[in-house]
């Protein structure tokens, strides 16, 4: 931890899973730059939004950047189409609303996690992407070139983390150039 600026070894309740090629990021007085926000809505991922807004509040950044990406798979395995079935209209409204309430349901934890940087007088912008949520996260970092990503984890261990797979634990080993701060909250 002694590489990392004092603002943030003074952030408790963080864990620095990985700091990849740390050397080479932008930096501005010890302070990253661009920093992605990541979040599902979930109390995990509001509480590494809280983290997220000390680490800025306390540095010199450009950028930080609120991302939610939606699992289209979660939608679609939620109803009965296989291949070659042909839903009735009722089916088809059936899912025309629950993307709409899923929509709506993005769009309140998106504004709860953009609140609380604006409470604390940070601007920040929004990024929302369909896809898979770990991949889209490194794609998005690394195309925008963020200096560091911060993302909440439920602590799964062992036998769950592997069946079950974890974002947070495929963010850390893919990520490259940028630091990735993963908030543990119990």
């Amino acid at each position: 931890m002694s590489g990392f600026p004092a603002s943030m070894r003074r952030l408790y309740g963080i864990i620095i899973m990985k700091v990849v090629n740390c050397s080479s990021i932008k930096i501005k007085g010890d302070i990253f730059v661009k920093i992605l926000v990541c979040t599902d809505g979930s109390e995990h991922s509001r509480f590494a939004v809280e983290k997220a807004a000390l680490i800025a509040e306390g540095s010199n950044f450009d950028e930080v950047t609120i991302i939610h990406v939606d699992e289209e798979e979660q939608i679609y395995t939620a109803l009965p189409w296989g291949e070659g079935y042909v839903p009735s209209e009722n089916e088809m409204n059936k899912y025309r609303n629950m993307l709409k309430e899923r929509k709506e349901e993005r769009k309140k934890f998106l504004s709860a996690a953009l609140q609380v940087f604006e409470e604390k007088n940070i601007k920040a912008r929004i990024i929302l992407e369909d896809g898979h949520p770990a991949q889209t996260i490194v794609s998005v970092a690394s195309d925008e070139g963020f200096d560091m990503i911060v993302i909440g984890s439920r602590g799964y261990g062992g036998l769950k983390r592997l069946l079950l797979g974890s974002v947070s634990n495929t963010v850390v080993q893919e990520a490259k150039n940028c630091c990735v701060v993963v908030v543990k909250h119990d």
